[in-house]
């Protein structure tokens, strides 16, 4: 639930098995939940310790953003591939947007929206921003130097 993107094998299953141990999930566990699967699908999965959802209804709860059909290899292929296609990406591009989403989770929406103008206006800024612009107006792919 802490990762920016969550790519799930199609025999993958999801739980809270925490209290089994004397514990409760850490790391945010009790927090992330809730806001993925609703107060009554994590307070059942994280007090019982016993409520597995399988890969399909993850996905479909929002709790991983889709399923990878095949082998683990075909798995950890198309998490290279969707690490490549970012890292394609503008690097401080990349950070402002992560920036906005996870304050999504944060803050209200008005001060969200806030967020996102004033750092939409700083991309600007960015050399990134002028050669990505320039590139969708030449018809070709930008050459971005992260800057």
């Amino acid at each position: 639930m802490l990762c920016d993107i969550v790519l799930a094998g199609e025999k993958a299953m999801f739980g809270q098995p925490e209290l089994n141990l004397g514990t409760i999930p850490g790391i945010g566990g009790t927090q992330w939940l809730i806001r993925e699967v609703g107060k009554s699908r994590a307070m059942e999965m994280i007090l019982t310790g016993k409520h597995f959802m399988d890969a399909e209804e993850a996905a479909q709860k929002g709790l991983v953003s889709r399923v990878v059909r095949g082998s683990n290899d075909a798995l950890l292929a198309e998490a290279i591939s969707v690490g490549k296609q970012i890292a394609q990406q503008s690097k401080p591009v990349v950070a402002i947007a992560k920036e906005c989403v996870n304050a999504a989770y944060e803050i209200g929406l008005q001060e969200g929206i806030k967020k996102e103008q004033s750092l939409f206006y700083a991309t600007f800024a960015l050399e990134d921003q002028k050669e990505g612009m320039q590139a969708f107006i030449d018809k070709r792919k930008p050459d971005f130097k992260h800057k």
